[in-house]
């Protein structure tokens, strides 16, 4: 059984914005968090409100977790992976902070 990578680098994640890919990215960040900066078109679920609403992170397509620096997403994927059997998804690998270092310098840092 071949191996699946459970993570996206913000590089190709932003290469993949570019092509107009389906993705739905959800941020588990705290919502003062999320005020100060996010990606665009992303939808904000704290990851202490992802267990009652799971039901808003389609089943379907790919979806992309993201948080400060890819912790807080890797267990929000861990828990619907493992409770719920999703399989969509994908973890940010190093955050919001990759994506303002690796892509777009003019991201605010905290």
């Amino acid at each position: 059984m071949e191996s699946v990578s459970l993570e996206i680098s913000a590089e190709e994640l932003h290469r993949r914005l570019q092509a107009g890919d389906d993705l739905q990215l959800v941020d588990v960040r705290q919502p003062e968090e999320f005020d100060y900066c996010h990606l665009p078109g992303s939808v904000l679920l704290p990851l202490d409100e992802v267990p009652r609403r799971a039901d808003e992170i389609r089943p379907d397509g790919p979806v992309v977790l993201i948080c400060h620096h890819g912790v807080r997403s890797a267990q929000a994927l861990g828990y619907l992976r493992h409770r719920l059997g999703r399989t969509n998804l994908l973890n940010l690998r190093g955050g919001v902070a990759a994506w303002a270092s690796q892509v777009d310098p003019e991201f605010p840092r905290y």
